[in-house]
């Protein structure tokens, strides 16, 4: 298994480099080059700029928008958009339901929804934990009662990320509450326009609105918002987690705050000398992409099987595990080595020095990161059951 990239990939890195560094508006390039924080406003002219250049669906069939790159390709895009520190598109349409939608949609949802989440005309937010049911995701109780040609949706969701700014939100319904608990689930697009949605933002720990709780209080949804089957949800939301938990490696994105942590320590004085000099520190550093490198190979074996035709697997556990854990010690040095500085959320240009703004709003967000996407609790089951073959607790 060859996970070298060709002279041609390497090529196509350039490419890609390039353009995203004479593509990107003036006064996004200017946030990245600091590592700053984009609103949404911004994140989506970001998203309009891929989609008029024809890359905001590199995994998508060609057929419905996307580019038809090879995986490693598309590997390849993704962390040179992260390393340049672009906008970080919502995945919920793109990543999660637009695939979905490809998949197991009938004809007229793929021509109602795929323009629109390529375009982001329409914004999307996903609907699957809820207070009582998060690692232990098939416990929901949101209740999607037969209402003729209608469901009607009772219930509650909890960390629906950005649905404030969002149009439509997916949603797993119980549809059937008699058999057991994963056979009656269905996968529901709800428009949150629609009379008895209520969307609730909540700050969070990073001094943030990132997350929402949305109620449903008698929401009428079109039956024709089903996707595939009825009570065959608990199959599509499977389908779509093992994708997201791939995505959610984040290793351009570590790289990235990798390099930032080096500058952070080259600027930072101590003793009249760089931090960046200090052994304890280099050796912080040296340690975290010493990790960072081996979950960089554990990814291009998943690349290189993907280029074989074996879709992902259980693999994808072992890239979410790690992926996020490195984020999380990322931000854990970045703090460190910025000290006293660090204590400001976003660091204000008349505080701490302009280029290192949100590293304590960070660090406190991506807490959440071994949570979100599965637990990496559950992340560890799965790989004991299902790569080490050792039987269940």
């Amino acid at each position: 298994m060859d996970m070298s990239f060709t002279p041609e990939q390497e090529a196509f890195r350039n490419e890609v480099r390039e353009w995203i560094q004479s593509a990107m508006p003036a006064h996004i390039k200017a946030k990245a080059e600091v590592d700053g924080n984009f609103d949404p406003k911004e994140t989506k002219l970001w998203h309009q700029t891929l989609h008029k250049k024809g890359w905001i669906a590199p995994h998508w069939p060609k057929e419905y928008g996307g580019t038809g790159w090879d995986t490693a390709r598309r590997f390849i895009f993704s962390e040179e958009v992260e390393l340049a520190g672009a906008p970080q598109l919502s995945p919920f349409g793109l990543v999660m339901v637009g695939p979905l939608i490809i998949q197991f949609g009938n004809e007229k949802q793929k021509q109602r929804f795929l323009p629109k989440i390529l375009s982001a005309e329409e914004v999307w937010c996903q609907g699957y934990s809820e207070p009582n049911a998060g690692s232990d995701l098939a416990s929901l109780q949101l209740r999607a009662e037969d209402g003729g040609d209608h469901f009607i949706l009772n219930g509650q969701k909890t960390w629906t990320t950005y649905a404030q700014y969002a149009d439509w939100i997916f949603v797993l319904a119980r549809t059937d509450p008699k058999v057991k608990k994963q056979s009656g689930i269905s996968f529901i697009l709800c428009d949150l326009k629609t009379p008895g949605v209520t969307v609730k933002p909540f700050l969070t720990t990073g001094n943030t609105y990132a997350f929402c709780e949305t109620w449903f209080e008698n929401v009428k949804v079109p039956k024709e918002n089903l996707i595939g089957e009825l009570n065959q949800g608990w199959t599509y939301a499977k389908a779509l987690l093992g994708h997201e938990r791939t995505a959610l490696a984040g290793i351009g994105g570590s790289s990235r705050t990798l390099l930032r942590i080096k500058r952070i320590a080259r600027d930072t004085l101590q003793n009249g000398k760089s931090l960046l000099e200090d052994p304890l520190i280099r050796g912080k550093i040296a340690q975290l992409e010493i990790k960072l490198e081996s979950l960089k190979m554990a990814n291009y074996r998943a690349i290189a099987a993907s280029q074989l035709g074996h879709a992902p697997g259980p693999e994808s556990s072992i890239l979410k595990l790690r992926g996020t854990e490195i984020q999380q010690e990322c931000f854990d040095l970045a703090m460190l080595v910025m000290g006293h500085n660090s204590l400001s959320w976003f660091n204000d240009p008349g505080i701490v020095p302009p280029r290192e703004q949100w590293v304590a709003s960070t660090f406190n967000y991506i807490r959440a990161a071994t949570i979100y996407g599965g637990s990496n609790e559950i992340q560890k089951n799965i790989i004991a059951k299902l790569i080490l073959g050792l039987p269940s607790a």
